[in-house]
């Protein structure tokens, strides 16, 4: 097993995970920050494009992540963790929401208990879940982290419907390179 610890805008992670892909992401910003076991060896290679996502993730860049994920957890949990991963970038639902995307609509509870075990939190957006009233509830970084990655997703999101309204959904007059003043196109599609 391989580990290494890395800054972010949020609290320093450590990143966990072996040949088969990520296993787990710690918040280091706990009381009693998670420790590397015996035996772990620290590198920061295997977490290359690990770490290159979550850079992109914080910037704003990047939406879905592609990465090998070998989270740990029952048949269960690995639904559950699984159907985290479909909620879109910026968007919320709730556990019963959830509960009823894996065809579960009475295991509201279980599913809250599936997705506190998330053992790759931001990568697998269990932040992402939220109250039937649309309040906070739990997570393993503390609510306000969960607040944080909710409102980066959010401005993000936010910025990048202006910027596809500004640089190309919007219809306007555009006058063309190099014509005369009677030589605009109406309703062209495109930046000015």
């Amino acid at each position: 097993m391989h580990y290494c610890e890395i800054s972010t805008p949020l609290c320093r992670l450590l990143l966990v995970g072996d040949e088969h892909g990520l296993r787990r992401i710690s918040f280091q910003n706990a009381i009693r920050p998670a420790k590397p076991a015996e035996g772990w060896r620290q590198a920061r290679g295997p977490f290359r494009d690990v770490i290159i996502q979550l850079d992109a993730y914080f910037a704003g860049r990047l939406r879905r992540f592609e990465l090998p994920l070998a989270p740990e957890g029952t048949a269960f949990q690995r639904e559950v963790w699984s159907a985290l991963t479909t909620i879109p970038y910026g968007e919320t639902v709730s556990y019963g929401e959830l509960a009823r995307q894996i065809g579960r609509p009475n295991s509201c509870r279980a599913v809250g208990a599936a997705n506190g075990r998330n053992p790759i939190p931001i990568i697998i957006p269990c932040h992402r879940v939220i109250g039937a009233d649309g309040s906070l509830t739990g997570f393993g970084g503390g609510l306000p982290i969960k607040q944080r990655l909710l409102l980066l997703e959010a401005v993000e999101r936010r910025r990048s419907r202006t910027a596809e309204l500004d640089g190309g959904s919007l219809r306007r007059e555009r006058r063309q390179p190099g014509g005369s003043e009677g030589s605009v196109r109406a309703n062209e599609v495109g930046p000015e």
